[in-house]
């Protein structure tokens, strides 16, 4: 006879399950049609049937261990077919969210963004007021009489003093929970083969966010995202040739519109705007083909619109707005931007993280 296994089940889990939108796990009766209609789960794992059950039983010790909760693209098929109207798709957010709340380091950082929708003047109003003493104790918060190139108004020296320290230690922050969260997959299941070999496959397909095509509810999820990501990729590569520019090719600035570095520039804004634009209006009209919104989900995605809108404002403002405007406008993206960057171990960021090391976990167990 097999041994059984310990369970622990846990009214606080079930208790913060439901206040943050995953309330509609009650309704679940077992039909297993969300696992039939999942195009993304596999036949020897198939989800989110099981995971429902858990998060009905608040096993949420077994929830952060358990790779399907990430292999979950929400989709969302699964919710606009549930006969029960369980929403399975939005259960398992939730799930994610208490999951990266749960390994978050330092751990106040976790709560602190999970409660986005009561901390978020905090976590936006930080950031700018530091912004503002800096720049007053720095600068004098002088504005130039006429704005020709952003340094005028943040010293070069003092983005990299803020933002290269900042990009430390969110990496030691995430790092831990990663390697946490690793060590808890292995728990799932056997692994075999090595982690490079199996990653590299696993980053091809998320460039192209392949897993999303099999999306049917769903579908415009996948070109939202997408754009996002290489909107991102393309900002941060812009970032590193315009230091290129500056410190090596000794370059003139501003750069000229039709630059090399500035085309690919304006092209990533480009696709943020598109990225963001989408995925706006899929929250807003979507209903259940793109799932319920939590404070959790929309401050990430008012962060990010915001860094987009504040982005573009400060590339046109340059040319048609007043210094005194502009420069404000500036400070704000560079609110942001900080924001954004000091969340990202503890926001929906963090899904690229996990839902990557799920996907190289997921090939590694894989029945040779």
């Amino acid at each position: 006879m097999a041994p059984l296994a310990d369970v622990f089940p846990s009214a606080e889990f079930r208790d913060d399950l439901a206040g943050r939108g995953g309330a509609t796990a009650a309704r679940c009766y077992q039909c297993a049609t969300c696992s039939s209609v999942c195009q993304l789960a596999p036949d020897d794992g198939p989800f989110p049937r099981r995971q429902m059950l858990k998060a009905q039983w608040g096993l949420g010790d077994q929830l952060v261990n358990d790779p399907a909760v990430w292999l979950c693209h929400q989709c969302n098929d699964c919710t606009v077919r549930c006969p029960r109207d369980a929403k399975p798709g939005d259960v398992m957010q939730t799930v994610r969210s208490l999951v990266v709340e749960k390994l978050a380091t330092p751990a106040f950082m976790g709560r602190l963004v999970a409660k986005a929708g009561s901390t978020w003047p905090l976590l936006l109003g930080a950031p700018f007021l530091f912004w503002v003493l800096v720049l007053y104790a720095v600068t004098g918060l002088q504005v130039p009489a006429e704005m020709k190139e952003y340094k005028d108004v943040v010293p070069h020296w003092l983005i990299y003093a803020v933002f290269f320290p900042v990009a430390g230690l969110v990496t030691l922050a995430i790092f831990p929970s990663g390697l946490r969260f690793w060590n808890l997959l292995g728990s799932s299941g056997r692994r075999s083969g090595s982690f490079v070999p199996n990653l590299v496959p696993v980053l091809i397909e998320i460039s192209t966010h392949k897993r999303f095509g099999s999306c049917d509810a769903a579908a415009s999820r996948r070109w939202g995202h997408f754009a996002l990501l290489w909107g991102f990729v393309g900002a941060a590569v812009t970032s590193g040739l315009l230091l290129l520019a500056i410190y090596v090719l000794k370059s003139e600035m501003p750069l000229p519109l039709l630059h090399p570095f500035k085309v690919l520039g304006n092209l990533s804004a480009v696709l943020l705007v598109v990225g963001g634009a989408i995925l706006l209006y899929n929250r807003l009209v979507g209903g259940d083909r793109t799932g319920s919104s939590t404070a959790f989900d929309n401050f990430f995605l008012f962060v990010v619109i915001l860094v987009i809108a504040t982005g573009v404002l400060t590339e046109v403002g340059r040319f048609q707005f007043q210094p005194a405007l502009n420069t404000w406008i500036y400070i704000l993206h560079l609110t942001v931007v900080l924001c954004l960057f000091a969340t990202f171990p503890y926001s929906k960021f963090a899904h690229m993280v996990y839902r990557m090391l799920a996907m190289v976990h997921e090939r590694m167990t894989r029945p040779v």
